[in-house]
């Protein structure tokens, strides 16, 4: 089917790329951000250049892990559906021929870090393929910088499932009730926020429970400050260890004091300069300033 078709069939129930998000794995998109794109209320057809490369290196990974596994695998063109939970849908890149088993091909940058097990961003997508089609086992290929080659080997884990499961029923009676989960602290959902409300004008009365909100807010900064300067005393107190020294070495630690040069763009003294010409490359920029006085 058509791209827009399929994302059109992908907002109908939760794939296996939405697990990670509602398991609490994925620091990239937040709960509020899923269900905004599931109701429709806000969807955004996201398309950039990693997506593009991993569709486009499928197949490249996908037949180098058969060189490497001797395992053979074949598409499966179409999306499936749990034969009890309808909510629950997967579209896999690969089954495996003569094992009960599937395989995800990933591409992802060179400074992916291999610990020798599943990250758990990849683990959640494919326990939620094994609860949709009933399989036992899951490939992950992962191409890492198009230089590193990895493979895992994730079992079935039908404890994660169950608890998946009860993650996605509850995500998902959020969506059909069109009720809206809490925003939480991530990146997403600012930029959830961001794009909701680009502009404020006039003031309104809080409700009563903004008042605690405040309070975690301003106890939270407050420890910020704390460890910021506890970091900076330890790193102050290092560099006079260090002195002229650029490196120093302790137990497995290596702390450096680096040499830098960089070349800085001084606006101030090319506006001054140049008044007529700063204001001709300059660009308004809008956004919205978060504080508590």
């Amino acid at each position: 089917m058509a791209r827009a078709e399929w994302l059109g069939e992908r907002r109908k129930g939760i794939g296996g790329s939405d697990a990670p998000v509602i398991a609490g794995v994925n620091p990239y998109r937040s709960l509020m951000d899923l269900w905004l794109d599931k109701t429709g209320e806000y969807s955004e057809d996201i398309d950039n250049e990693a997506m593009y490369w991993g569709r486009t290196l499928e197949d490249v990974v996908a037949r180098e892990f058969s060189k490497r596994t001797g395992l053979r695998v074949r598409r499966n063109n179409a999306i499936i559906y749990h034969p009890e939970h309808d909510f629950m849908l997967a579209n896999v890149d690969r089954l495996v021929v003569g094992e009960n088993a599937g395989l995800e091909c990933k591409t992802t940058s060179a400074f992916f870090k291999d610990d020798g097990t599943c990250p758990d961003l990849y683990y959640a997508q494919v326990q939620h393929y094994m609860a949709v089609t009933g399989r036992e086992l899951w490939y992950v290929a992962v191409l890492a910088g198009g230089q590193r080659f990895y493979i895992y080997s994730v079992p079935r884990s039908d404890f994660y499932i169950n608890e998946l499961i009860e993650k996605e029923r509850e995500f998902w009676q959020l969506v059909q009730s069109g009720t809206p989960p809490e925003f939480d602290g991530s990146e997403a959902s600012a930029r959830i926020l961001d794009r909701m409300y680009p502009e404020g004008e006039g003031e309104i009365e809080l409700p009563a429970d903004a008042f605690g909100l405040v309070a975690q807010y301003e106890d939270a900064a407050e420890r910020e400050r704390a460890a910021r300067l506890e970091k900076d005393e330890a790193a102050n107190k290092l560099k006079a260890m260090l002195g002229n020294a650029e490196r120093g070495a302790i137990y497995d630690r290596k702390v450096s004091w680096a040499n830098v040069r960089q070349a800085r763009f001084d606006s101030k003294k090319f506006k001054a300069d140049h008044e007529g010409l700063y204001q001709e490359y300059c660009r308004e920029f809008a956004f919205r300033r978060f504080s508590i006085k």
